[in-house]
């Protein structure tokens, strides 16, 4: 009998740096390119698991 594990663990630390950051200086707000690069994050996780 085939045993199926079912687990997502998502940990997220936001620092936030008022001097200099890459999501201010190209016009983007900062939780907009904190999704976008968890979103990216995750798809990625997805596609590595379906391929195996």
């Amino acid at each position: 009998m085939p045993i199926e594990i079912r687990e997502l663990v998502i940990k997220a630390t936001i620092l936030q740096d008022l001097n200099s950051s890459s999501a201010q200086s190209n016009g983007v707000p900062p939780s907009e390119e904190l999704v976008k690069v968890c979103v990216e994050k995750v798809l990625e996780i997805l596609k590595e698991r379906n391929e195996r």
